[in-house]
């Protein structure tokens, strides 16, 4: 039986280091142990993604997944109308989970990426935030969220690149990296 949240803040996960999606899935994974109805929206990564957390969360009773976006990750430099149709489908899947009532936390991954690279458009994503019913809790992810989001928010955590394994060489890892 789920709880339902009194209040729903705004998180962000961003910045250039790894662990945005990571902190989303673990809040995902801590809701659920208590009984939370949470939806995942991945912006970015489409059906053919590999999603290692994917396979134990659709195991989770009361998670749900949807993927959009293409197969690959998208180049600012070479956006494709299929790209901008895929996150204007997520983001119009986020308002309507938003506004259900089925959900008590929405994670949009990579929404901030989504509004960086112009796929969708940031007062879209303002609205949305604003018009969310105050017992939703809402997660939104990815590099270069807007300043204006981030002001709205409630929590904003900076994940900071002091090291990588990328810039010695070493790719990412099945089960570690996704």
């Amino acid at each position: 039986m789920s709880q339902q949240l009194d209040q729903g803040l705004v998180s962000i996960f961003t910045g250039d280091g790894k662990g945005k999606t990571t902190a989303a899935i673990g809040a995902v994974v801590r809701a659920a142990g208590h009984g939370l109805r949470t939806f995942v929206i991945y912006f970015l990564k489409g059906k053919d993604y590999i999603h290692g957390e994917n396979t134990i969360l659709s195991r989770l009773p009361n998670v749900s997944l949807a993927s959009f976006g293409q197969e690959g990750w998208v180049d600012r430099e070479n956006i494709k109308p299929e790209h901008r149709e895929q996150a204007g489908l997520a983001l119009a899947t986020a308002r309507e989970a938003i506004n259900s009532g089925d959900y008590d936390i929405i994670v949009l991954d990579e929404i901030n990426i989504a509004i960086n690279y112009g796929l969708i458009e940031l007062d879209e994503v303002i609205k949305l935030v604003n018009d969310k019913p105050k017992q939703v809790e809402l997660i939104l992810t990815g590099r270069y969220a807007n300043p204006k989001l981030v002001q709205m928010a409630d929590l904003v955590t900076e994940m900071q690149m002091i090291k990588h394994p990328y810039t010695q060489g070493i790719k990412a890892r099945r089960g570690i990296d996704y």
